[in-house]
């Protein structure tokens, strides 16, 4: 029996996770649901619009900024042991564009937006706020999680974006300035090499992080315990879930794209 227990708890873990994954599936379902069906609170959607998309600009472009200097700094020492180091602006257009521009602007607003929002939505919770607003007649789905997954949805891409163009310029700063590369020739690099799909798949994918993201951070903050604790443990397991989808889903996406 004692050789049982690990084995025991490893199923219960494993079950744990299949529920938990089935849960976030049916709150998938319903959010769907909800947002087809009227009505719409636009005043909602554009204040998470501006939490979520204008407020996560410094973050964002402080992280792009150095993850491109940093990434034309490792490419043009590994480029140069094969006489390769003009390769810079090329890869660092592409490396941004394809996976590091979407992945640091979808981890870097998951720690920020699904924390709040799981926060702000258990805090509701536990001060019967969502209670209020069921008595009201007012549909919690549509007003609390719709527009915020809306807004995650289509703000991340506009990060994405941004985050692109200030991390090849970090790397073009870096490439002109300390790496001693011709800046028109730099510019030219990085113009002929990013093609559209480039560009276009790491906007699809930031429509998908932040999709994940705002969902998350809502079903933890609907489903968060009673009191202080109950918050904290929802704003945990917002932030770690959604940094695991932001990883799961580019794979996914890349391989779906890219993959031969």
């Amino acid at each position: 029996m004692i050789l049982l227990n690990p084995v025991g708890a490893l199923g219960r873990a494993v079950l744990g996770g299949l529920a938990a994954v089935g849960r976030l599936a049916l709150y998938l379902g319903a959010t769907l649901y909800a947002m087809v069906r009227p009505p719409f609170y636009f005043r909602e959607f554009g204040h998470a619009v501006w939490v979520i998309g204008y407020n996560s600009l410094p973050v964002v472009g402080l992280t792009a900024i150095f993850t491109g200097a940093a990434l034309a700094l490792q490419i043009y020492e590994g480029g140069s042991r094969f006489n390769a180091g003009q390769v810079v602006p090329s890869i660092v257009a592409i490396g941004m564009a394809r996976e590091l521009g979407p992945v640091m602007a979808g981890l870097m607003v998951a720690a920020r937006v699904s924390s709040s929002i799981a926060a702000e939505i258990g805090t509701m919770k536990v001060t019967e706020q969502i209670d209020a607003l069921v008595t009201l007649s007012t549909d919690p789905m549509r007003y609390l999680t719709v527009p915020r997954v809306l807004a995650a949805t289509v703000t991340v891409p506009v990060l994405v974006a941004v985050g692109d163009s200030i991390g090849i310029f970090g790397g073009y700063l870096v490439g002109t300035q300390s790496l001693g590369l011709n800046a028109a020739a730099y510019l030219r690099n990085t113009a002929d090499y990013l093609e559209i799909w480039d560009v276009t798949s790491g906007l699809v994918k930031g429509a998908a992080f932040g999709f994940l993201i705002a969902l998350v951070g809502c079903y933890f903050g609907m489903n968060s315990g009673r009191g202080a604790q109950g918050v904290g443990a929802a704003t945990k397991s917002a932030v770690v879930a959604a940094s695991v989808l932001v990883l799961a889903a580019n794979y996914i996406l890349t391989t779906l794209f890219f993959a031969a």
